[in-house]
């Protein structure tokens, strides 16, 4: 169904806007810290206290269905890289044995190349690219954004192989302190950081040999979306088309946590950015509709899935004040793909993005009952239909005219 929309974010961690979460309105707790930090920071409201706590690192529960070798290794602390590749590796073929259409009925034949590159900042950036068969002519490149906490070598694995077995080169990265790129996991110092080095990795790699010349698409997931528009904001021509699902752009006004509130997160950011807030919400039961693809989220072994760091935080809210303020400047050709029943990112918000954005070419799709994540929690012919979705809308610009 096609409809207009409008784009929300509820961060990453939804307890940090939701009433009933880390912040509530009215009388609200702000978790934030007690070590080496004040343990209460009074609002200036006599009604609304915020308490602030540190959050230790905490061991993962076991997984069913693989060894105890396999599950202390998944246990590790993954705050930095050198553990989380070590966790990707052991688990890399277990991933591909799971019981989800983007593993069981990935097409074969795709060619795969995976590397790091050292961006400007010095840190390893891992990046992965899936080309069609040696007999199937490329189209056009797209290149991925993954959201917050996640990494490009999961369940994008599946989705990338399906769009490449189309005909398009198909390159993705893990951002800096996700995935399997340097950087403190879950760390976000500053969100234009993590845009520019979008820019600096997609740059060179659309030059690759394969991709030179071709139509570049740029598709983003959640946090992912908001990356990608500050891409293209800070650079409008650089993409033949932006792709956006369930995308973090504005924070709904419903949503929005109060200003004082805003204040002391701003404040004990700076003091204290790493630390992390507490408590935190299973995500996977509000971004999966498919019951049983719920339960292959812990396969997902690198994921970060603690509470949100302070910084982070302040920087995602930054982000989306932001680009909500020049949402009218995103001019690309321009898809935009939500869940009617997403709650981590609100799709009445998809519509502020829509009406705004003065892009000539733009599309809008509604998913009804969609969720969050269309692209992997789904049942399996929603999931196929979305991907079919992008695949024509791309094929509608690369073809001969």
């Amino acid at each position: 169904m096609d409809s207009s929309s409008t784009l929300s974010f509820r961060p990453s961690d939804p307890s940090l806007l939701r009433p009933s979460g880390a912040f509530s309105v009215g009388r609200f707790r702000n978790p934030l810290l007690r070590r080496k930090c004040p343990p209460t920071i009074p609002s200036r409201s006599p009604r609304r206290n915020i308490s602030l706590v540190v959050s230790a690192f905490r061991k993962k529960p076991p997984i069913d269905g693989v060894s105890d070798e396999l599950n202390a290794i998944a246990s590790l602390n993954l705050d930095h890289a050198p553990a989380r590749r070590r966790v990707r590796d052991a688990f890399a073929d277990v991933q591909l044995q799971l019981d989800h259409c983007l593993f069981k009925l990935a097409p074969s034949g795709i060619r795969t190349d995976e590397w790091y590159e050292r961006n400007s900042k010095g840190l390893e950036i891992f990046c992965k690219s899936w080309l069609p068969a040696p007999d199937v002519k490329i189209k056009g490149a797209l290149c991925f954004c993954h959201g917050y906490g996640d990494t490009c070598t999961f369940f994008f694995e599946g989705i990338a192989r399906r769009i490449a077995a189309s005909g398009y080169a198909i390159y993705a990265i893990d951002h800096p302190g996700f995935g399997l790129s340097e950087g403190l996991h879950g760390y976000i110092e500053n969100f234009d950081d993590v845009v520019d080095n979008v820019i600096e990795q997609y740059r060179k790699i659309i030059a690759r040999p394969e991709a030179r010349g071709l139509p570049h698409f740029i598709l983003g997931q959640s946090m992912g979306g908001a990356i990608t528009l500050k891409v293209h904001l800070k650079d409008p021509s650089g993409w033949d088309g932006i792709i956006l699902v369930a995308p973090m752009c504005k924070i709904a006004k419903d949503m929005k946590p109060p200003e004082p509130m805003v204040k002391v997160l701003t404040l004990m950011s700076r003091i204290c950015p790493k630390a992390k807030l507490v408590p935190g919400v299973d995500l996977a039961e509000l971004a999966f509709r498919d019951q049983r693809k719920r339960k292959l989220a812990v396969y997902n072994v690198i994921c970060y899935e603690d509470q949100t760091r302070l910084k982070t935080a302040a920087e995602l809210l930054k982000a989306t004040e932001e680009i909500e303020s020049q949402v009218h400047r995103v001019s690309a050709p321009l898809l935009v793909l939500h869940g009617a029943k997403d709650r981590v990112t609100d799709p009445s918000v998809s519509q502020f993005l829509y009406d705004r954005a003065s892009s000539r070419d733009k599309t809008i799709k509604l998913y009804e009952g969609g969720y969050h994540c269309i692209l992997e929690g789904e049942p399996d012919d929603r999931i196929f239909t979305v991907l079919d979705d992008i695949v024509s809308w791309m094929d509608s610009r690369t073809a001969p005219k």
